[in-house]
């Protein structure tokens, strides 16, 4: 190699370092930026020319250092056990939050809730049954009974709401989701054009990462790299993003608790009537909540629990004017319900008080006489029996309560597991300032070192031009 082929080592020297330096120096802007993966040059050593011709035995040095791109120094493994957390952890959180609130809807323990209302309808029977046929007990009875009637249709009227609003966020979801999957497609097709001509698309990659991600903790899904640099995104085992093209998704199914239709459930826009299994994402967690009611207590949280208010309305409906039909009111009347629903309406939200006054309350046995008081006694002791309703509420709450613990200790556990996988990534993906700063030192002792080599080959290339043949003048 000519002196001359020294000076372009020297040279390939400095832009390596060079570069070394600028690619610390992004690692360090970006240590705090969400989502960045740090970098490092990958180079290799330039071998010596093949030479010829009677002088071509010897050795002879390489030609410097090749830069040969710019790495990220990513894991897709990692970034797939992410991606896995992101949608359990999505999932697990949206069931605990919504099952929180239904828990929270019972105002149990407390002055609003139902069995603080039935222990009230009770005592106020027995009050009835001590003074029968007079005004005051009665009205007492009777407000006892409509506040009953009025706080199981309150409850059953909040659950239905819950259901419409956790409807109307996952509509909203499915926007969101079909826009990533758009944005996804959309770096591919930059990533791909920015590889193809040479270039480093490292941060683009970073931006496409935090979008899936999002993806995932929406709606599950999963990823497969492809050779061209673009990514594939899959949701319930068919491709949503494939390339630079994306599909979009819908919600069809029940538009209000009860309706009639289909369950809620998400179906590709181009192929409508075919629903999309989930395996994850917080859209998961709102179609489980939004599933209609079904034999065995195995269907949607909300839709069984309104089922639950409604057979606890007709228990209480039931076993009261089982009671108060056998007796007879001060006029006289037998036969009488006290409390009726609405034919065709959910009971719980229908459930009403038949009497208006005294005279439509039957207190008395029709052997002992309207004034004895003893069916007032006997509706008054309802509660206290085996199967009564109040034992009936109590196993409703219980229920709800025990699923709410458990949707609580599956987020943890989620959420515990998604900043593992997040930790784990971040070990080998962040920037360590520490490690900037050595990367940074080296090159720079790397640059002074080729500049001094070009400067000793630029001395030497002078002493040849310009001084060879003066010895001796």
């Amino acid at each position: 190699m000519s002196t001359f082929g020294g000076l372009n080592t020297a040279y390939l020297g400095l832009t390596a370092a060079q570069q070394g330096i600028n690619v610390a120096g992004q690692n360090i802007a970006n240590a705090g930026t969400d989502g960045y993966t740090r970098q490092r040059i990958e180079q290799s050593a330039v071998g010596a020319p093949a030479r010829t011709g009677l002088f071509a035995a010897g050795a002879q040095a390489g030609q410097g250092v090749s830069v040969d791109g710019i790495a990220r120094l990513g894991n897709s493994f990692l970034d797939a056990g992410v991606r896995s957390g992101a949608a359990q952890a999505g999932y697990a959180g949206y069931r605990s939050t919504e099952l929180q609130q239904l828990e929270g809807s019972l105002n149990e323990p407390g002055s609003a809730g139902i069995s603080t209302a039935l222990q009230t309808f009770w005592s106020s029977w027995q009050g009835v049954s001590n003074h029968p046929g007079e005004a005051a007990p009665a009205g007492v009875l009777l407000q006892a009974g409509t506040t009953l009637a009025n706080t199981v249709s309150a409850g059953y009227k909040a659950l239905d709401s819950q259901w419409t609003r956790i409807r109307g966020e996952a509509q909203s979801t499915v926007a969101t989701l079909n826009d990533a999957a758009a944005r996804v497609a959309g770096f591919n097709a930059t990533i791909r054009s920015v590889t193809a001509s040479g270039g480093s698309a490292n941060e683009i990659i970073d931006a496409r990462n935090k979008v899936t991600e999002t993806v995932a903790s929406l709606a599950g899904g999963t990823v497969r790299d492809n050779a061209d640099g673009t990514v594939d995104v899959f949701v319930g085992g068919n491709a949503i993003v494939s390339g630079t093209s994306h599909r979009d998704l819908t919600l069809s199914g029940q538009a209000s608790m009860g309706a009639p239709g289909s369950a809620v459930h998400l179906e590709w826009a181009d192929r409508p009537g075919v629903a999309v299994p989930l395996d994850g994402g917080k859209l998961a967690g709102a179609v489980s909540l939004l599933a209609p009611a079904a034999s065995g207590g195995a269907g949607g949280a909300i839709s069984e629990a309104a089922a639950s208010y409604n057979a606890f309305a007709t228990k209480l409906m039931n076993d009261v004017n089982a009671v108060h039909r056998t007796g007879l009111s001060t006029t006289g009347a037998s036969s009488l319900d006290f409390f009726a629903t609405t034919p065709g309406a959910p009971a719980a939200l229908s459930l009403t008080v038949v009497p208006t006054s005294a005279a439509g309350i039957a207190t008395g046995s029709p052997a002992s006489g309207a004034l004895d008081g003893k069916i007032a006694d006997a509706v008054a002791q309802i509660g206290t029996g085996q199967g009564s309703p109040d034992a009936l509420w109590s196993g409703i709450v219980t229920g709800i309560g025990t699923a709410s613990q458990s949707a609580q200790q599956h987020q943890r556990l989620a959420d515990a597991a998604s900043t593992a996988a997040v930790g784990q990534r971040s070990s080998g993906a962040s920037v360590s300032l520490d490690e900037e700063n050595i990367s940074l030192l080296s090159n720079q002792h790397a640059y002074q070192a080729a500049a001094r080599a070009m400067t000793a080959v630029d001395e030497a290339l002078d002493v040849l031009i310009n001084h060879t043949g003066l010895v001796g003048r």
